[in-house]
């Protein structure tokens, strides 16, 4: 593995007549848009793409209409000298089934932003002082000599918008990203409504649950406090799996509490854990020692077992 810039990726990409795209499993707005902005970037200069990310889960509704989504498709094994590029992947096993065709690709280029992301690859490009994924592809394209257009600019801003959480924790570089797509023709209204404020009218009536049943413990983390919820998968019937994945923002607002946990039941005794906290509190050792990983102030893991146990593993770590 060799750490690599924005241009040696760009090297290591111009020329090739196909590249293989894989997102992360459970994707996100950063790791879907920073495949389909690479994707439609390199298929303006007459690369084949195809983009994917592993099941069981499906795309999030709210990335339905992003443009480029043409270009995702069931992968097969890398063809002889392609070249199979990571993005928003802070371990190979966050690819899933599709760990193997990285392992398996003539190169394997690995393009993330997770301060947890040691390297992985042939090529590894990894920013922890960039706000998205999104922001390194952006630097990728250029390199290319990639025009960015609004397509490729709102498959960029959904992952520089949502990491940010609409901007409450961007860094200034980010908004001078931000000025730039949106000049490239952004709709920013629209996705921001899109990506971040629309849900099914049940979901209100799940968040309603789960809040009422939240714990507040004031004295965990040395005094600091820590606020937690559970969403059982029973709670997630009749929902996409994604609905869950915004209730950490509201639950991390209590102030008394400097870390917030979320449990998600993906199925019956299968969790994920979202982790935020405020200004003192590093995540990462905390997730890492939990078999996850990600940012200082906003990590995840994946446990198994009931509510409680799930809920004690965490509490134990902090």
């Amino acid at each position: 593995m060799m750490q690599a810039s924005a241009a040696e990726v760009a090297g290591a990409l111009r020329g090739r007549d196909s590249v293989m795209i894989i997102s992360h499993v459970r994707p996100d707005p950063d790791t879907i848009g920073s495949a389909l902005g690479l994707g439609l970037g390199l298929a303006s200069l007459g690369v084949d793409v195809r983009c994917g990310f592993a099941e069981p889960e499906t795309l999030p509704g709210s990335l339905h209409d992003l443009p480029g989504t043409e270009l995702l498709a069931p992968l097969t094994s890398p063809a002889s000298g392609e070249a199979v590029v990571a993005v928003d992947a802070a371990t190979p096993n966050r690819l899933g089934s599709y760990e193997e065709f990285f392992s398996a690709a003539d190169i394997g280029v690995c393009i993330d932003h997770h301060v947890s992301n040691s390297g992985f690859g042939d090529l590894a490009y990894i920013d922890s002082e960039s706000d998205c994924t999104a922001v390194l592809v952006l630097r990728v394209l250029d390199e290319l000599g990639v025009e960015v257009t609004a397509d490729i600019a709102t498959c960029l801003y959904a992952g520089l918008v949502t990491d940010t959480g609409s901007f409450k924790w961007a860094r200034p570089a980010s908004f001078e990203v931000a000025a730039r797509l949106l000049e490239s023709g952004v709709d920013a209204p629209k996705w921001s409504r899109v990506l971040l404020d629309s849900h099914p009218y049940s979901w209100l009536q799940m968040v309603s649950a789960v809040l009422g049943t939240s714990v507040l413990d004031e004295q965990a983390c040395d005094g600091r406090g820590l606020v937690y919820a559970t969403v059982t998968a029973e709670q997630m019937t009749g929902l996409a799996w994604d609905e869950s994945e915004s209730v950490i923002d509201v639950v991390r607002t209590a102030r008394e509490a400097e870390v917030a946990a979320v449990f998600k039941e993906a199925t019956p005794g299968e969790w994920t854990v979202s982790l935020r906290s405020k200004t003192t509190v590093d995540l990462v050792p905390i997730a890492s020692a939990l078999g996850g990983g990600g940012h200082t102030r906003a990590a995840g893991y994946s446990d198994s077992g009931t509510a409680d146990e799930v809920v004690s593993r965490l509490r134990a770590k902090l």
